[in-house]
């Protein structure tokens, strides 16, 4: 089974060739595809010479995160993602062996974010769909998502959350990196308890989730947030502990962190102690084989790094290079 490489990210060869002829794309400037870093300008052939100077047999592409556009119009954002889709498309049907696809959907009209995502599953053979951690700042317990849920559900559809545009940080403090550096991991802390604290997960219990940059603070604040549900009036007696308040609107069925192993985690940590943690809380079987390439915060010589992990056990290291990825896409 070929080592799969389940965060990789492809800046479309059009959007390129419209910013170099004519400085745009659909509107869209050359800080949307990020190609001030070189490696999001590099073409196929640079691709695949990394990918085997790294030992990545195949990749799940996905478009570059700035083409979200769900703050744009609704239909010029329809027309970007139909392109970068068939871009992804076209790559996977040059070479099949090497890439698996994964597209883009507009997420602020969910019912049209259905519909391509129905194109990409059912026409295309896409694994599922990357989405933003919100829409426009709406978070996806809003009631709205309900049915793009239930058609991930039924399609069998990947759904992999993913930062795109500043993070919640960036309001606060926009220096350091920050917003990278810590809003990246606190937004997928919130997609993880949205999708909890909203019961989102109660209703479509067969999702199929993936948590980008090892789940961000999730797995780690997840003790925090049971005592947060639990801490309701009517669960203690006396003066220790005392209730917040009324509820607030908890409506999941379990305590959260019974909930961390119905999501999978990419084993971008950079850290062996932070990845044996994330294994030991989640799971072995919850860790899938993830770099972040080309983005500047990938881990460079990926599969070298993690097999010399003293860590992990060799059981361990081939379950998230090999095992669970194969698994978790069906090859």
């Amino acid at each position: 089974m070929p080592i799969v490489d389940l965060h990789a990210h492809v800046t479309p060869e059009r959007y390129k060739t419209g910013i170099r002829d004519v400085g745009s794309w659909y509107g869209l400037d050359a800080t949307v595809g990020e190609l001030h870093h070189g490696a999001f300008a590099q073409g196929l052939a640079e691709r695949l010479e990394d990918m085997d100077r790294f030992g990545v047999e195949m990749q799940l592409l996905t478009p570059t995160m700035g083409f979200y556009q769900y703050e744009n119009d609704l239909e010029v954002t329809k027309k970007i993602h139909r392109e970068c889709n068939d871009e992804i498309y076209q790559i996977i049907s040059q070479h099949p062996t090497r890439f698996l696809g994964m597209g883009t959907v507009p997420m602020q009209d969910p019912a049209s974010a259905i519909t391509e995502m129905g194109r990409l599953v059912g026409e295309f053979g896409f694994k599922g769909v990357m989405i933003n951690d919100h829409v426009a700042g709406t978070t996806y317990d809003d009631p709205q998502f309900l049915p793009f849920f239930q058609a991930a559900e039924e399609m069998g559809a990947l759904l992999f959350f993913h930062q795109g545009g500043p993070s919640c940080v960036a309001a606060r403090i926009d220096k350091y990196k920050l917003p990278n550096a810590v809003g990246n991991l606190t937004e997928r802390a919130l997609v993880f308890a949205t999708l909890v604290f909203g019961g989102v997960l109660d209703k479509f219990p067969g999702l199929s989730l993936l948590l980008a940059h090892a789940g961000g603070y999730a797995p780690y604040s997840a003790a925090r947030m049971d005592k947060v549900a639990g801490a309701l009036p009517g669960d203690f007696d006396g003066k220790m502990n005392p209730p917040f308040g009324p509820n607030d609107g908890f409506v999941q069925k379990m305590p959260p962190s019974e909930y961390l192993r119905r999501f999978y985690y990419d084993c971008c940590t950079y850290d062996g102690p932070v990845l044996r943690f994330l294994i030991d809380t989640v799971g072995i079987d919850r860790v899938v084989f993830g770099t972040d390439y080309p983005a500047p915060m990938f881990q460079h010589d990926p599969v070298e790094w993690l097999r010399g992990l003293s860590e992990l056990t060799a059981t361990e290291k081939e379950a998230i290079l090999i095992d669970n990825s194969n698994r978790l896409l069906g090859i």
